[in-house]
C-alpha cells in the first residue's frame, strides 16, 4: 500500500525579495510592511493573553489607587480673614418730609409753567390762578386808603385851624359879653340902667359861653390824640389793613415753591377751578435724605442705632453709598412681620430721587481674623453640639466645633478649626467617618 503524503504550508509563507534594482526607499518600505505583517500573525496566535493582560493594567490603574488610597473628594479649606455679618433688607428712598402745596383761594388756572421732576428753587412760579378779580379788588382798597388820608390830611390842614380860629373868635366874643353885662350889672346897682338891660347882656354872656365851650370842644376833637382825629386815623388803619388783605389774596393768585426742592406730583392743569384745601402739588424738599426698610422681626435683636451700612439703588446696583441707621420703629407690623428701620445718608448722589428703591446691607457683627467655612459644611450647624468632617492623614476625622456668627452662606468657627484645614462638606453623604480619602480644595474659577 502506497504511503500518502501531505503537503504542509509553511506558517509563515515567505515574502519575495526585493529585486536589487529597487530604490532605498522602497526598500524601506518593504522591510516595514515585512515586520508589521509578522507582528500581527504572532498577535493574534497569542491574543487572548494580550486581552488578559491589558484588562488587569486597566483595573490596576483605574481602581488601585482608590482601593489603596480611597475615593478622591472636593473638601472645603477654612479660610482666615475679615468676617462681616449683616442684615439684608430692601426699602425706599424718602425725604424727612414732603409738602403738600395747594390754593388758598377758589379760583381759575391761568397757567401750569412746571412738570414732575423738575427741580424747583423758593419763590419760582408753580401754578399761576385768574387774577382779574382780585387786581379789582385791590384797585378799590386803594382808593378807601387814599380817601382816609385825605380826611386825616383835612383834620390836619382845615379842621384843625379852623376850630382854632373859632377858639379865638369865641373867645373875643366872650370877653366883650362879660364886660357888657359887668357895665349892665354896674349901672342897674347904680340905678341908671333898667332890669331888662341887664338881663339882655345875661344872655349874651351865656350864648358867648356856650360857643367858647362848643370851640374849644372841637379843638380837642380836631388835634393829635382828639376824637375826630382818632377816628380819622382808625379808619385810616382799617382802609390799609383792607388794602393789604386784597393784595395778599392778589398774592395767592402766583402760586411760589416755599422752598427748595423736586417736584414729585402734579395734579392740577390749565383751566381746573381749584380751592382749598385739595393737594395740588408735592414737593420733595433739598436736604436729608433717609431710608426706609422693613428688617425681618427675627433680625431685631440684632439693629441697634449708629450702625453702619452699605446701600444702593436697583437702577444703579452697582454704585454703593453709606449710611447710619438712626431710628428704629418701637411697634412691630403684624401683617409683614417686621419692623420699620430709618437710615440717614450723609452723602446722597446725584442719582437718588424720591421712592427709589433701595437695598441695605447693615453691619450688625464684625470679626477681624477670623475662621470661617461655607455654612453647608457644618454638619448640625443649628443644633447643641456642631461637628464637621476634618481630612487628617489622608482619612475622614470627625471634630466637634464651636460656631460663632452666621451670615451670608458662611460660618464662624470659634474653635476646634485652624485656617487651611480640609473640611468635607455635609452634601457629600457618601464619605463615613474614618474611610481614606485624597481630599483636594476646590479649584477657584476665574469670573
Amino acid at each position: 500500500m502506497k504511503s500518502a503524503t501531505v503537503l504542509r504550508l509553511p506558517e509563515t509563507i515567505p515574502t519575495p525579495q526585493p529585486p536589487p534594482n529597487k530604490r532605498p526607499l522602497e526598500r524601506f518600505a518593504d522591510q516595514l510592511h515585512r515586520l508589521l505583517r509578522s507582528s500581527s500573525q504572532a498577535l493574534w496566535r497569542h491574543k487572548w493573553q494580550a486581552l488578559s493582560v491589558t484588562a488587569a493594567l486597566t483595573l490596576a490603574v483605574g481602581f488601585g489607587p482608590t482601593v489603596v488610597f480611597g475615593p478622591r473628594v472636593v473638601a472645603e479649606s477654612a479660610v482666615q480673614g475679615l468676617f462681616l455679618q449683616t442684615v439684608v433688607a430692601s426699602g425706599h428712598v424718602e425725604a424727612p418730609f414732603r409738602v403738600n402745596i395747594g390754593s388758598q383761594i377758589t379760583a381759575v388756572v391761568a397757567s401750569v409753567p412746571v412738570v414732575e421732576g423738575q427741580t424747583m428753587k423758593a419763590g419760582e412760579p408753580l401754578i399761576v390762578l385768574d387774577d382779574r378779580e382780585l387786581r379789582a379788588t385791590v384797585l378799590q382798597a386803594e382808593g378807601v386808603v387814599a380817601q382816609a388820608e385825605a380826611r386825616l390830611r383835612q383834620m390836619t390842614e382845615l379842621t384843625l385851624p379852623a376850630a382854632q380860629q373859632s377858639v379865638k373868635q369865641a373867645q373875643a366874643t366872650l370877653t366883650n359879653a362879660q364886660q357888657a353885662y359887668d357895665r349892665a350889672l354896674k349901672l342897674n346897682k347904680d340905678g341908671y340902667a333898667t332890669r331888662v338891660t341887664l338881663d339882655d347882656a345875661t344872655r349874651a354872656l351865656d350864648v358867648a359861653k356856650a360857643q367858647t365851650k362848643s370851640a374849644e370842644l372841637q379843638l380837642d376833637a380836631a388835634q393829635t390824640g382828639g376824637s375826630d382825629y382818632v377816628m380819622a386815623e382808625t379808619q385810616l388803619a382799617q382802609a390799609r389793613a383792607g388794602l393789604a388783605s386784597a393784595q395778599s389774596r392778589l398774592s395767592y393768585t402766583v402760586i411760589k415753591a416755599p422752598r427748595d426742592g423736586v417736584l414729585i406730583s402734579r395734579n392740577v392743569e390749565k383751566g381746573n377751578t381749584v380751592a382749598p384745601p385739595t393737594t395740588l402739588m408735592v414737593l420733595s424738599p433739598d436736604g436729608e435724605i433717609q431710608l426706609v426698610v422693613q428688617i425681618d422681626e427675627k433680625n431685631l435683636g440684632l439693629i441697634a442705632l449708629g450702625q453702619q451700612a452699605i446701600a444702593s439703588a436697583d437702577a444703579y446696583a452697582k454704585q454703593t453709598f453709606p449710611a447710619e441707621v438712626f431710628y428704629v420703629n418701637p411697634g412691630i407690623d403684624l401683617q409683614r412681620a417686621s419692623v420699620e428701620v430709618k437710615l440717614r445718608v450723609p452723602k446722597p448722589p446725584d442719582y437718588l430721587r424720591q421712592d427709589m428703591t433701595v437695598s441695605v446691607d447693615i453691619e450688625v457683627a464684625r470679626r477681624e481674623s477670623a475662621v470661617t467655612l461655607p455654612a453647608g459644611s457644618v454638619r448640625g450647624i443649628a443644633g447643641p453640639k456642631p461637628w464637621v468632617m476634618k481630612v487628617v492623614g489622608g482619612r475622614a476625622t470627625r471634630h466637634a466645633v464651636a460656631v460663632g456668627i452666621v451670615s451670608g452662606g458662611k460660618a464662624e468657627i470659634v474653635s476646634g478649626l485652624a485656617a487651611n484645614e480640609l473640611v468635607i462638606p455635609a452634601t457629600n453623604s457618601a464619605i463615613k467617618v474614618g474611610q481614606r480619602v485624597r481630599a483636594s480644595a476646590p479649584v477657584a474659577v476665574a469670573p
